[in-house]
Parts: structure tokens; sequence; C-alpha cells
């Protein structure tokens, strides 16, 4: 079961921006990453490759934590809020929600499922 301190420590670090830095440092080398129903990614290396390349189409991404996250044993569920910046001038930011649901071991996030309405993306 990961400490408040260490799921804290996991979503200061995603709330500054350093997305990719957060699955190096507290993601498991074999871990996966699921959106919706989709079929999961699996591998640090390949969660940081596909985060960085999604990173790369925005200007910035601002994260914010909307509500304390839940803990329950090995379970982990944070509600985030995505407001991605364009890099084209004058285009519009685009924010989503989403709930994430990880299950942590030995200090590290294993899995992954971010639930999301995909609508949002759209908008």
């Amino acid at each position: 079961m990961p400490s408040r301190e260490v799921v804290n420590a996991f979503v200061a670090q995603v709330v500054t921006g350093d997305h990719v830095g957060a699955i190096r440092d507290w993601y498991a080398e074999h871990a996966s990453m699921q959106e919706n129903q989709s079929e999961p990614r699996v591998g640090r290396a390949n969660l940081m490759a596909h985060e960085a390349k999604a990173l790369a189409r925005t200007k910035r991404v601002e994260t914010e934590l909307l509500a304390p996250p839940v803990i329950d044993g090995d379970r982990v569920v944070i509600r985030w809020r995505f407001t991605f910046i364009p890099r084209e001038e004058g285009a519009e930011p685009r924010s989503m929600e989403e709930l994430a649901w990880q299950t942590w071991r030995d200090g590290k996030i294993w899995s992954e499922t971010f639930f999301y309405d995909p609508k949002q993306i759209g908008r």
C-alpha cells in the first residue's frame, strides 16, 4: 500500500508538468497504462515515449488535481484536469477531466487505467 506521502509526491511531480519524469520515477519497469477501453500500453520506456510524443503536440499542459487522491490498499484513484495549450497562435486551449485508477506495489505504479469522456477532447 502506498503511503499518502508517496502518492502526494507523485501528484506534486505531475502537477509541475513533469509528466515524463513522473513515469520514469514512479512507474514499474513493466507498468501498463490504458485509455478507457483501449488496448493497454506496456513498459515504462514505451509509456515515456508515448507521453513525450503526446506532449510534443502542445505548447504545454496545465495539470490540476481536482480532489485529494483516494487510497484504498494498493488502489489509488486520482481526479485530474488537464488543459492543453495549443502551439497554434489564436487556437483555444482545451481541457479534459479524468479519473486515473492505479494499482501500486512496492512504491511503484504497476497499472493505470484512465476513465474520461472522449467527447471532451473535441470541445
